[in-house]
């Protein structure tokens, strides 16, 4: 009887040791899985909007009574990775455009649209100034006299925007044209486009 007792007492702690062990393996999985849980969490954070880190200096708009104008200034990009503009808004205008100026077959300087947007170099600024790239106002709502103040929202490719807004200066300059051959450009040619030659600058 004695011995049976001893065998039925030394049975039980080694169940005992058995069931400890088992709880400490399981409870190191458990941390194991938490940290590699907080790990991948982390690396799945989603990186903070494009817009936030690009600022719009400098900035001002051609005054004109009616059909179009441009907007000029300096886009910095002071994040680590390349910021795109892809699109321009305003009250201001019906339709905005974001367009480059280059040199055609005859040697004539002609806008058009920039193909996917203004990049914005990490570190770096992108000019908008008369002669080359600058937000195109098609349709104006209203005349824009010098002194007014035009309100502009950007939007970039990752979907974030930025507002900012420009004040409104006289301009003089001579003719510009539409890139020969776009679709956009004879529409576009049937607006008053005196004073469209961005070679001038601001008064």
């Amino acid at each position: 009887m004695r011995d049976h007792f001893f065998y039925s007492l030394k049975g039980t702690t080694v169940r005992k040791h058995t069931l400890i062990s088992t709880a400490i393996v399981s409870t190191s999985l458990l941390l194991l899985s938490a940290c590699g849980g907080g790990a991948e969490a982390e690396s799945t954070e989603t990186s903070a909007p494009v817009a936030d880190s690009v600022e719009v200096t400098d900035a001002w708009v051609k005054a004109a009574d009616d059909g179009m104008s441009a907007a000029f200034g300096s886009i910095e990009n002071t994040g680590s990775t390349d910021a795109t503009v892809v699109s321009a808004e305003s009250q201001a205008s019906t339709a905005l455009e974001l367009h480059e100026t280059v040199e055609n077959e005859s040697g004539e300087m002609v806008m058009r649209e920039k193909e996917n947007g203004f990049t914005i170099t990490a570190g770096q600024s992108l000019a908008l100034e008369p002669g080359g790239n600058h937000i195109m106002l098609m349709d104006l709502t209203d005349p824009i006299k010098a002194g007014d103040e035009v309100e502009f929202t950007l939007t970039f490719s990752d979907d974030s925007t930025l507002e900012f807004s420009a004040p409104v200066k006289d301009y003089e300059g001579a003719n510009e044209n539409y890139e020969s051959g776009d679709d956009e450009a004879g529409e576009h040619e049937g607006h008053d486009m005196e004073d469209m030659d961005h070679s001038g600058g601001s008064k």
